[in-house]
């Protein structure tokens, strides 16, 4: 009976170090966050291609079998979705109070280089964004640097700017949705994480609704007490009026008027938020149905069920191989480093 003792203590301290929520099983965090960790999990990679700081770097995606997939349609919107050889196959029910979402990130905190899922290319690896020839970094606009958050996005979502928001009046920015991870660890470009979502940022950017999304990574130590918008206003004062301040300044440096934001630039709670993430789910699934006009976006995936867009394996990884070999990284500019001191 010892001996079966020891045996099953230790499988479970095996089962919370992979999962990594220590922490999270000492303050009772949520089951069903915990019950989606202690399920298989798909362990995404990343390949990358040309040379970092150039105009031909990418970074591309594939599952722990060396599978080629976009990161955009084929990682699951979902986290508790069930997987089958690393694809997605049926949805697993979710908690209404607790859905947990992948999110890809694209800028790690802290860095300028504005990395971006490449929605126009096929498999839709992240790049950096080009602007008049030339690699874009966002300024550093006092005083903040670069981003303050891990920024990126949720996969399987798209903001259809053929459709008009209600409550914004503007059409959605052909992108999908950004999310803004306010959790401790600075994270990789490229790395594809678990969060919950706390709320939601109705950014104005040119006319169109450009939506951010507030949420923690499940594996930050304090995740189990940052449950919704208030947690981040009590528990990280200052945070959320930061966060306004760099999406209204951030383009500034470069000549462009500051961003207005939808509902007197008052964050909305979870509820709201997740309701958004819901509709704009759909408009991907439309959108990788063919039941509505993407334009030049490229809907090329390889396990999104009865997509007119699949396409084989051996066309992935023909994508991929006809890329430039990884490289030596250019030098970043000096301008990367350059404060603006904006007036108040």
């Amino acid at each position: 009976m010892r001996i079966m003792r020891l045996l099953l203590n230790s499988c479970f301290r095996l089962s919370t170090a992979y999962v990594g929520l220590q922490t999270s099983l000492k303050t009772g965090f949520s089951s069903q966050i915990l019950s989606f960790h202690l399920r298989k999990m798909v362990h995404y990679k990343m390949e990358e291609r040309g040379k970092p700081n150039t105009l031909d770097y990418r970074i591309y995606f594939k599952t722990s079998e060396g599978k080629y997939i976009s990161p955009f349609h084929d990682i699951p919107l979902f986290a508790g979705d069930d997987q089958e050889n690393d694809v997605p196959t049926k949805k697993a029910k979710k908690n209404g109070n607790e859905i947990v979402f992948n999110m890809v990130v694209e800028i790690p905190r802290w860095t300028n280089a504005k990395m971006e899922i490449a929605t126009k290319d096929p498999l839709n690896p992240i790049k950096q964004d080009v602007k008049k020839g030339k690699l874009r970094y966002v300024a550093n606009v006092f005083p903040h640097k670069g981003y303050i958050w891990n920024y990126g996005a949720l996969p399987q979502t798209w903001e259809d700017p053929s459709h008009k928001d209600n409550d914004t009046k503007g059409c959605g920015d052909n992108d999908p949705i950004d999310v803004c991870d306010i959790g401790s660890k600075v994270c990789s470009p490229g790395e594809v994480i678990q969060v919950k979502v706390l709320g939601i940022l109705a950014m104005i950017d040119e006319g169109e609704t450009d939506w951010k999304i507030i949420a923690i990574n499940v594996e930050d130590k304090d995740a189990p007490n940052i449950n919704r918008i208030d947690d981040v206003r009590k528990l990280r004062p200052g945070y959320l009026e930061s966060t306004v301040d760099w999406f209204k300044k951030y383009k500034v440096p470069d000549g462009k008027p500051e961003n207005q934001f939808a509902f007197n630039g008052e964050f909305k709670d979870k509820d709201f938020a997740v309701e958004v993430i819901k509709s704009t789910h759909q408009f991907w699934k439309a959108l990788t149905q063919k039941q509505t006009d993407g334009g030049a976006i490229n809907c090329k995936n390889v396990s999104v069920c009865k997509s007119p867009f699949q396409c084989s394996e051996e066309e992935a990884c023909s994508i991929v191989q006809s890329a430039p070999t990884f490289g030596i990284s250019d030098t970043l500019p000096e301008e990367v480093d350059k404060w603006y001191f904006l007036p108040k």
